[in-house]
This record gives C-alpha cells, sequence and structure tokens, in this order.
C-alpha cells in the first residue's frame, strides 16, 4: 500500500479445508470461523462438505469444503494465518502426506 491512499481494495481469494482425523467437521467450522475473524476480512460462503478418499496414503476418508473470502490481506498474510489455523488445530507433518486434523490452502 502506498502511504495516504488509505486501505486495499478487497479481493476473492478462495480457501480449501480439509482433514481426516478426529472431530473433522468441528474442525472444518473452528477454521473458517477463525477466517472470519480476520481483519478486513469477510467469509462469504462455504461449500456442501465431501467425503474423498485419500490418494497415495492409508488412512482414513477426508471431509473436505471449499470457502471463498473477500479479503484486504496481502496474498502471504493470508498463507501464515492459514498455516496458524493447522497449526492450532494440531496438524502435524511427520512424512508426505500424512493424516491431519485440519489442512487449509490456498487455491
Amino acid at each position: 500500500m502506498i502511504a495516504g491512499q488509505g486501505a486495499a481494495a478487497p479481493v476473492e481469494a478462495w480457501v480449501g479445508l480439509g482433514g481426516n482425523l478426529g472431530e473433522r467437521e468441528e474442525a472444518l467450522r473452528r477454521g473458517w470461523q477463525r477466517m472470519a475473524e480476520w481483519p478486513g476480512t469477510r467469509l462469504i460462503a462455504v461449500s456442501a462438505l465431501y467425503v474423498s478418499a485419500p490418494v497415495d496414503a492409508g488412512c482414513p476418508d477426508y471431509l473436505t469444503a471449499v470457502a471463498p473470502l473477500q479479503t484486504t490481506l496481502a496474498p502471504l498474510d493470508v498463507l501464515q494465518r492459514l498455516q496458524a489455523i493447522e497449526q492450532g488445530a494440531g496438524r502435524e507433518r511427520p512424512y508426505r502426506n500424512a493424516p491431519r486434523t485440519l489442512a487449509v490452502a490456498q487455491l
């Protein structure tokens, strides 16, 4: 932002959420609730929830959803906030394609 020009204009950002450990639906719900609390951000909608089988991993099925946001946050700030949501949900990365309590990604 250039000094004196005010806040950035809101842009639409799409986020995918998914998890296959624990209370999957509750983890997704908490994830999109946290996104709605970000400054300069409005959660536009949340898709239906979908169940999908994992690829290249022997673990439980995923519960997934997508959510469009309107935000004035910079893309890197969105990414860092999404990673904080994952960490807050107990996300661990012990190996590639490991099961997860919550995974969140910019689409």
